[in-house]
């Protein structure tokens, strides 16, 4: 079973890599979308990831901004999900 820490690290990863962005820039309360880090494209990319990595499914309902804009919300939005 994966740790939130190792979850955390993961979606942090991940969003470096896609979007080439500073390391330091990104924390896990960092606004990702009003901080340009990722836009909506982005968003479904990330989303794509996090039901391919984490073995989730998402209804139209839940594809908000709220749920995934900080790793924080990401976070939470997973637990919830599990």
């Amino acid at each position: 079973m994966q740790t939130e820490t190792d979850t955390k690290t993961k979606i942090k990863n991940y969003i470096i890599e896609s979007t080439f962005d500073d390391v330091e820039k990104i924390k896990d309360d960092t606004l990702i979308f009003e901080e340009g880090i990722l836009d909506s494209m982005g968003l479904l990319f990330l989303i794509e990831f996090l039901q391919e990595e984490f073995n989730l499914t998402t209804s139209d309902e839940e594809l908000v901004v709220e749920n995934f804009q900080s790793i924080n919300s990401i976070i939470a939005f997973i637990e919830s999900k599990m």
